[in-house]
């Protein structure tokens, strides 16, 4: 091998997962990678309308993509965070907002003043101190603004075609050098003594040689999983939603809400993604606690709008392969795990492992075991992570109408997430980490929504005068609304960047 000529990495797979990675290492790598990525027009993609994390827009902006080329492109519009409703209660509801609540004084947290407030019944709801909570349930958007202010204290995240939006990246990814392959892969060659994947054989006879592969094939895992017989950890005993009717329809009012929503079913959550020119509509539920002609029938009834298209179910497994890299073959996106869309996180588990294998991408000289082994104890980590976030949110329930309910409620959970309720129903405090995705807030947001209060909070906020805090808890409720007041409507906002593009081009 050639010590100073690029790696030859061979993407097996398009839609989002593929050209999001084959876009990244030829835009990122110039010098060390050159990609070659295979698909097939046979193969569909799973994308049935996509929300996303504010993570997304680093993604977007290391590339180089102007945010409005990208939005108009994918139809997308703004999103700052995700509704629940009748998830703790029947009638309840809460956002988790992609931004804080309050701020931190004397190094404690604002939930903790929030629970004093509480427990003398002079609280208002936790997110009516919450800028991004504020503003999404206004239907109004503007980007936060770069200063301290207030308007600095929230993000945004996207929601888009995904149809849509892996052309574009295709296209994209072929702009920076991506070399495309229609073809259907037929066979796998390997080498016979370290059991590296050397080659792919296409169905019109060509051979695709490589020294890295990145299995991006989707649930099927061609190479991973089928070639290389990496396991499967399955979690269907915590997460037991493994189907989904999905169903776009028309928006059935003038307005275009800058956030997903999640709604609780008697045997699962269906979703609700508005875009420029749809509404996203689907029900993931569990097939051991209904069939799908009811699940789709459940979804045509629930739907707000027109149905432009009959249901389509979608079959899944939750979990992930114990190994992410095995050999010389990375998976990414579905081929490695899948977690269902609850917080919207598949987008982001395939972007966070493109950002670990660009920063842990081999040299020439061949792949070092020990970076293959970091590969994998970070992804394990970041689905851990989300995993334990997801089950949060079934099993903090007091719901006991349904047989899915009463199962979720009372399952047993992992001993990760037992030690995060344990903390927080004891102290009313978050595990902290540095690496990972949801922090503070996520957690904040989703104990407290659905009804889960803790025992006992930080004593020093007995150290301030009530009245002072009432008051200060009163203006910052008071700025948020000024300041919400003045934004522009989310449907406005879109209009105006659609137009500004127009003239710019």
């Amino acid at each position: 091998m050639d010590r100073h000529a690029p790696l030859k990495v061979v993407v097996l797979g398009g839609g989002t997962a593929g050209w999001m990675t084959a876009a990244s290492l030829a835009k990122l790598l110039p010098d060390r990678a050159s990609v070659d990525l295979i698909e097939s027009e046979d193969i569909g993609i799973i994308g049935v309308g996509e929300a996303t994390l504010p993570h997304i827009r680093g993604f977007v902006e290391r590339l180089g993509i102007r945010e409005a080329e990208f939005m108009k492109a994918t139809h997308a519009t703004y999103k700052l965070g995700i509704d629940f409703r009748d998830f703790g209660r029947i009638g309840e509801s809460y956002i988790h907002p992609f931004g804080s609540f309050g701020e931190e004084l004397a190094g404690v947290g604002f939930h903790h003043y929030w629970l004093e407030l509480q427990r003398r019944g002079e609280a208002a709801p936790l997110g009516e101190y919450s800028m991004c909570v504020a503003a999404a349930l206004a239907n109004r958007f503007q980007p936060p603004s770069q200063d301290l202010s207030l308007s600095s204290t929230y993000g945004y995240a996207y929601q888009f075609d995904a149809t849509l939006f892996g052309p574009f990246m295709r296209q994209f990814g072929q702009s920076v050098g991506v070399t495309r392959h229609e073809g259907l892969v037929t066979n796998v060659e390997r080498d016979g003594d370290t059991g590296n994947v050397t080659a792919l054989l296409l169905n019109d006879g060509r051979r695709i040689e490589g020294d890295l592969f990145v299995d991006c094939s989707g649930f099927r895992s061609l190479l991973l999983g089928q070639e290389l017989d990496e396991e499967w950890e399955d979690w269907s005993h915590w997460l037991p939603c493994d189907r989904a009717a999905a169903m776009p329809c028309t928006h059935a009012t003038e307005d275009i809400r800058p956030y997903t929503t999640a709604t609780a079913m008697p045997a699962g959550w269906r979703w609700q993604i508005p875009l420029q020119h749809r509404m996203g509509n689907g029900y993931v539920f569990s097939s051991a606690f209904t069939d799908e002609d009811a699940a789709c029938e459940a979804i045509r009834s629930a739907a707000e709008g027109e149905p432009l298209a009959d249901p389509r179910v979608l079959r899944f497994r939750p979990g992930r392969r114990r190994r992410s890299w095995s050999h010389n073959v990375v998976g990414v996106g579905l081929a490695s795990g899948f977690l269902e869309p609850l917080e919207s996180t598949s987008i982001y588990l395939a972007q966070m492992a493109i950002t670990y294998l660009i920063e842990l991408f081999p040299e020439p000289g061949g792949i070092e075991p020990a970076d293959r082994d970091a590969f994998n104890q970070l992804v394990d980590m970041e689905y851990d992570r989300v995993r334990d976030f997801l089950i949060l949110h079934y099993h903090a329930t007091t719901r006991d109408d349904s047989e899915f309910w009463n199962h979720v409620r009372t399952m047993t959970v992992p001993d990760s997430l037992g030690d995060k309720l344990e903390l927080w129903r004891k102290t009313g405090r978050i595990e902290k980490y540095s690496d990972g995705l949801f922090f503070d807030a996520s957690w904040i947001a989703v104990y407290v929504g659905q009804g889960l209060l803790p025992q006992r909070h930080d004593s020093r906020t007995g150290m301030v005068d009530p009245e002072r805090l009432k008051a200060a808890a009163e203006r910052l409720r008071r700025e948020i609304a000024s300041e919400v007041s003045r934004m522009p409507g989310h449907r406005e906002y879109l209009e105006r960047e659609t137009s500004r593009l127009a003239e710019a081009s």
